[in-house]
């Protein structure tokens, strides 16, 4: 009997199925959209980047996390992503909300900047160029960062900005939530919960979309994150690496890279030095792939951070990183005969903390 019911419901299946047209039930339902994902493109960033983490640079489409400790490499690399998006003719869109930015900085990198200067004075009185720039002046909030997206990408849709868009933000955990600013009180688990809103449920995903077929543009989302070292919970047990402003955007990370140790910034400083004056000229930081979702590969070295970008870590190329610049450093330091040293720059005493500092 349960070969007769198998073989009826079998016939049953057939019949159905023999009437049934599937292009016709995804056109009825409105599925008949592309489904199809744009070949997947990088954006170079320099050999000594490239070559530490075995990648081919910062992946398009994509939302990139960029993490450690202060003065780890962090926005050396968000930099390197802008210079290289220019000469794609991708248009950079920085987001400046943690306020350590230098333009001085950013043109030493190759960032193409053009100065506005007063006719009469003949004084640097603002900066313009092939970029977008926005910084605390405008953007108070958490919500404020994800809508002004949200509006790029809009106006982007409508025509009036026909660009690929490198959105850039530094840094996230350094502005506060909407309901944060009207209590007066900085609320981590609020803030939390604002970027899990505002960028989980909506900005992520339309960035995440521009990776289709349909879409004409392609546009990306690389951000800064400060960590901090939450304590250990168990006896003899290791600090973890937690990041400012909550896992919202580390979920939703496709590419996460972090530089430094995880209850220090694990660098060690460069410097020239004569007579008791100094130039840091260069950090070397470990730099690790810790969320490939890409091409899966996750691998950890050693990188020089230095003003003009990164270079390998090694003996002959930061020879020739001191050779370029002994004339500008010899004019600081009085003349050319100065010496080499590093120093440890980690914390001694690591700080950790049973929540996240605010």
């Amino acid at each position: 009997m349960a070969k007769s019911k198998k073989s009826l419901a079998e016939a049953v299946s057939s019949e159905l199925k023999s009437g049934f047209n599937l292009d016709s039930f995804k056109t009825k339902k409105g599925l008949t959209s592309s489904v199809k994902f744009k070949d997947q493109e990088w954006i170079p960033l320099s050999p000594a980047f490239t070559d530490v983490l075995s990648i081919p640079g910062i992946p398009l489409g994509h939302i990139v996390l960029l993490r450690g400790h202060s003065d780890t490499g962090k926005t050396t690399a968000l930099l390197e992503t802008a210079v290289a998006s220019q000469k794609r003719q991708i248009l950079p869109v920085f987001i400046i909300t943690e306020m350590k930015w230098s333009w001085e900085h950013a043109k030493m990198m190759g960032l193409k900047v053009d100065e506005v200067v007063d006719e009469k004075t003949g004084e640097v009185v603002d900066y313009t160029g092939n970029f977008l720039y926005v910084d605390r002046e405008t953007i108070h909030s958490i919500e404020d960062v994800a809508g002004f997206i949200l509006d790029m990408i809009d106006e982007q849709k409508k025509g009036n900005l026909p660009y690929d868009l490198m959105f850039l933000w530094d840094s996230i955990g350094s502005v506060p939530c909407e309901m944060s600013i009207k209590s007066n009180k900085n609320n981590n688990e609020w803030n939390a919960g604002a970027m899990s809103t505002q960028f989980g449920n909506s900005v992520n995903q339309r960035i995440t979309l521009s990776r289709k077929e349909s879409s004409p543009y392609t546009n990306s989302l690389v951000c800064t994150n400060k960590v901090w070292a939450a304590k250990a919970t168990v006896p003899m047990g290791q600090p973890k690496m937690m990041n400012k402003g909550g896992f919202a955007m580390w979920f939703d990370a496709t590419f996460v890279v972090t530089f430094g140790n995880i209850a220090d910034s694990g660098t060690s400083k460069i410097k020239a030095i004569k007579d008791g004056k100094q130039v840091e000229f260069a950090k070397r930081t470990n730099v690790q792939i810790d969320k490939n979702h890409i091409n899966g590969v996750q691998t950890r070295g050693k990188i020089v951070t230095t003003p003009h970008g990164f270079i390998n870590d090694s003996d002959k190329d930061l020879k020739n990183y001191k050779d370029s610049h002994t004339k500008e450093w010899a004019e600081i330091l009085g003349g050319g005969d100065f010496t080499i040293i590093e120093e440890d720059a980690s914390e001694v005493d690591m700080t950790t903390f049973t929540k996240e500092p605010e």
